[in-house]
């Protein structure tokens, strides 16, 4: 019997994939639990319209978030600080004060996304990675001065 996977089922498969398992296995325990339905015609129509959804919807997703790398590439981004003896800082520039420079240029960019390759404890200009999506990434140079 064919079904499709309204809730992931260990050993048998993921949300949404259509399984072909056996009838009393589907009837007697499956379906009693509300785990999947019948892969019948109004499901599978109302199955296909939501892969298309959600497919149109990761699109979407990866366009902006495309769009938004090319505006952030090669952007030079300035931090101010104040700094102690020889040129160190008090603390260090963080990948929040980084998203919160870029918020104030007006990109919504969360702060779990931004990767400082090394700890900022200088003066200098750093290269920050953001990881805007899994298949989408933006280089900008960090300037931190005084």
């Amino acid at each position: 019997m064919k079904v499709i996977l309204v809730q992931d089922v260990k050993a048998l498969g993921k949300k949404g994939e259509i399984k072909e398992v056996a009838e009393g296995y589907a009837r007697n325990f499956l379906m009693p639990r509300g785990l999947v339905v019948e892969a019948s015609g109004g499901h599978l129509k109302e199955h296909r319209s939501q892969e298309k959804r959600q497919e149109e919807k990761a699109a979407k997703v990866l366009s902006a978030a495309e769009a938004l790398a090319k505006k952030i590439a090669g952007m030079t981004l300035e931090i101010i600080v104040k700094v102690g003896e020889g040129g160190k800082l008090f603390g260090s520039v963080t990948s929040a004060d980084v998203a919160k420079a870029l918020g104030e240029k007006g990109f919504a960019v969360d702060k779990r996304k931004i990767e400082l390759g090394e700890t900022v404890k200088t003066l200098g200009t750093y290269s920050v990675r953001i990881k805007l999506h899994p298949n989408v990434d933006a280089h900008l140079d960090l300037v931190v001065r005084t």
